[in-house]
């Protein structure tokens, strides 16, 4: 299980590193549209269209790698006050019982709801638009990878409350761990500085 889970891992960070260029892709051809409709007055419907395709794809595709580096929105108040068995017991009752019968039931509709699309060649109503299928086939891929992933992070936790692997997030969220890492850094930089202050001294 724990082989499954590093593969659903692998696959969906890989996709979740490269979609983010989705988004610089959907900046340059949001400028690029602007540029051409101040200087030729002229605009296109299906490049429009093209650049909510980049950023709905960057969105949806890298939720599940979201998931995976734990940086899901959570009330940290609360649950960074807790214990950390305590906070692996809310996660894992949480993908349980929340998560994933969420996500299973999206898979289905979306599968009835892409094909659909798809067969009736459904395409957007504004003029030069483009085809509505592949749009809402990223709905569908992205509850799927999330739905892997939330596989995943059950099967680590389960092996983590039973002591077979080390937490592989040890902190509420990585901004979490950016903190302790800044302030570990802060302290030595201080222990170095007291340091040649007092070589100086001498």
């Amino acid at each position: 299980m724990l082989i499954l889970s590093r593969f659903i891992d692998r696959g969906n960070e890989v996709i979740g590193k490269t979609v983010g260029w989705f988004i610089l892709a959907a900046i340059l051809l949001s400028a690029g549209n602007a540029v051409v409709r101040k200087l030729f007055n002229t605009s296109s419907n299906a490049l429009l269209e093209a650049q909510w395709y980049l950023y709905g794809a960057a969105f949806l595709l890298a939720a599940a790698y979201t998931l995976k580096q734990n940086e899901h929105i959570r009330i940290d108040i609360v649950y960074g006050a807790l214990s950390r068995r305590t906070q692996h017991w809310i996660d894992l009752l949480g993908h349980l019982f929340f998560l994933m019968p969420f996500a299973i039931l999206m898979d289905v509709y979306f599968v009835s709801y892409v094909l659909q699309s798809y067969r009736s060649g459904e395409v957007s109503n504004n003029a030069g638009g483009l085809v509505l299928w592949p749009a809402k086939a990223l709905l569908l891929i992205g509850m799927l990878l999330l739905t892997l992933q939330g596989i995943s992070e059950i099967i680590k936790k389960i092996a983590v409350m039973r002591g077979i692997i080390p937490d592989p997030t040890p902190f509420v969220s990585a901004h979490e761990a950016a903190a302790q890492e800044g302030a570990e850094l802060a302290d030595k930089l201080a222990a170095l500085q007291a340091e040649a202050d007092k070589d100086a001294r001498k």
